[in-house]
């Protein structure tokens, strides 16, 4: 039985409709090991159990009468807790909002409801989505499977966790700065970040807020790249008053033999301190698909400075989150700002002048952004994908004291700043190109790591495609020990 736990959705999907497996049968064995195996986790953190088993229930009818809702009939999934779902409560880890409850679901709920899924809770966050880690004073702190000393990753933490652990069959997740990616790759599952705007931001946001930020997206958490696929095209379109007036059609990408492929690879930069076991395992990978026959350059490049993509993705990053900050909160960068020489650049004084920057100063950010979208797609003009990390290590252990920016990860036995991993964040994200993270293996550690793949603008399903053929030639998702 342990077996259901870990097939992908698109698998269990496919023997609900042979009816190898029933609907309602696939949910309770999920709520049975939530029963079991998620108190030493935390990573679910609501469940609806009882609206869960009546749609279950009328899946199993509608399959009996030969109606099929969609390619996710009867699949049972949880979403971050960020997403509103109707009834539940979205806090986004604040106790202020914990007797919230949405009044209605999100785009995206509604979206996979109506692809079949089976909504049966929501996963942890950190509060505000602000950090690699997922732990909140409403929910506590969640674990890592494959290590519960050991962060998930934040701020879709839950959902990784509960993929990981055999909990759930499908997440959804947000990422602005690697929150679905960071979590994935730190739990071995897949997540793709989407194409900025795609997939639909409405229903996930703090009370009262309708406008998508900048930069920031919602995408899928799978244990298989054919499931992130299924979950974008149900998530992604124009919704609202967008659906008046445009489509969405993504390109198509079928290619699944390695020699179609041309792929440049960064697996260092001198703005982000790197773990050899890390590096070292990704060099690996990266050798076993250029003798598959994939097209690899380790030189090629988009044409621009690494150093200012990341002190502009800072900038407008910080820009995006600053509505967020109190009042008083907001006075003190005025005051660190001021202070800090214009040539600090370090992480504090960036972040002060980016919450108090004026809007003239954003508009020529803005535009420094735009004429970095046009070198990376003269980049893509020649070359399919660029494959990179998605962090600095594998999951680091549980450190919840002090401010996020002032902790330090052992890399190479040296301490080094948490935040410098957002340069591994920032690279496809400050310009809004799609991400895929797949899990490649364990590293010298022992613990999971995955491969970030960066595609042009749209071309989502490029890096889905070469997703698929890294899981059929090299192989995916690996479950962790102790959830049988």
């Amino acid at each position: 039985m342990t077996e259901i736990a870990y097939l992908s959705a698109t698998d269990i999907a496919a023997r609900i409709r042979d009816r190898r497996l029933g609907c309602v049968e696939v949910l309770e064995h999920l709520l049975d090991r939530v029963e079991r195996h998620n108190p030493g986790l935390n990573a679910i953190v609501v469940l609806d159990v009882e609206r869960a088993r009546a749609r279950a229930e009328a899946a199993d009818a509608a399959l009996a009468r030969g109606d099929v809702w969609g390619p996710l009939h009867g699949v049972p999934m949880t979403f971050k807790e960020s997403y509103d779902m109707e009834g539940l409560p979205t806090t986004w880890g604040l106790p202020e909002f914990a007797d919230r409850r949405a009044r209605q679901d999100s785009t995206v709920v509604r979206r996979m409801r109506a692809a079949g899924a089976v909504p049966f809770g929501k996963t942890n966050v950190p509060v505000l989505l602000a950090d690699w880690q997922s732990y909140n004073p409403v929910y506590g702190s969640t674990n890592n499977p494959w290590d519960v000393t050991r962060t998930p990753g934040g701020s879709s933490g839950g959902s990784a966790a509960a993929l990981a652990a055999g909990l759930t069959g499908l997440e959804a997740g947000s990422d602005i700065g690697a929150s679905i990616r960071n979590p994935a790759h730190y739990c071995g599952v897949y997540g793709h970040k989407p194409t900025y705007g795609i997939v639909p931001m409405r229903g996930h946001a703090l009370p009262g807020v309708l406008s998508a930020a900048d930069i920031s997206v919602v995408g899928p958490l799978a244990r298989s790249a054919a499931d992130l696929e299924v979950a974008l095209d149900a998530m992604a379109g124009a919704d609202g008053l967008d659906a008046d007036c445009w489509r969405l059609e993504m390109p198509e990408d079928a290619r699944s033999d390695p020699r179609e492929f041309r792929v440049a690879v960064m697996l260092t930069d001198r703005n982000c301190a790197q773990d050899d076991t890390l590096t070292s395992k990704l060099q690996d990978t990266v050798d076993a698909l250029a003798r598959l026959g994939v097209t690899v350059s380790d030189t090629a490049r988009p044409d621009f400075d690494t150093t200012e993509s990341h002190r502009l993705y800072i900038q407008l990053l910080r820009a995006a989150t600053s509505a967020r900050l109190g009042d008083a909160d907001l006075e003190q960068q005025r005051r660190i700002a001021a202070e800090a020489a214009p040539e600090d650049h370090g992480y504090v004084p960036m972040v002060a002048r980016a919450v108090t920057q004026g809007h003239r100063d954003w508009l020529r950010a803005h535009e420094r952004r735009t004429h970095l979208r046009e070198a990376w797609a003269a980049f893509f003009g020649e070359w399919d994908l660029l494959l990179c990390p998605t962090a600095a290590s594998t999951a680091f252990p549980h450190q919840q004291e002090g401010l996020r920016h002032e902790r330090t990860i052992p890399i190479n036995g040296r301490p080094e700043p948490t935040v410098d991993q957002l340069f591994w964040a920032g690279l496809s994200s400050v310009v809004y190109l799609p991400s895929t993270v797949v899990p490649v293996g364990a590293a010298r550690d022992g613990l999971p790591c995955g491969l970030q793949i960066i595609a042009g603008h749209g071309r989502d399903k490029t890096a889905l495609a070469f997703a698929r053929m890294m899981e059929m030639q090299y192989g995916g998702f690996v479950a962790p020990s102790g959830y049988s």
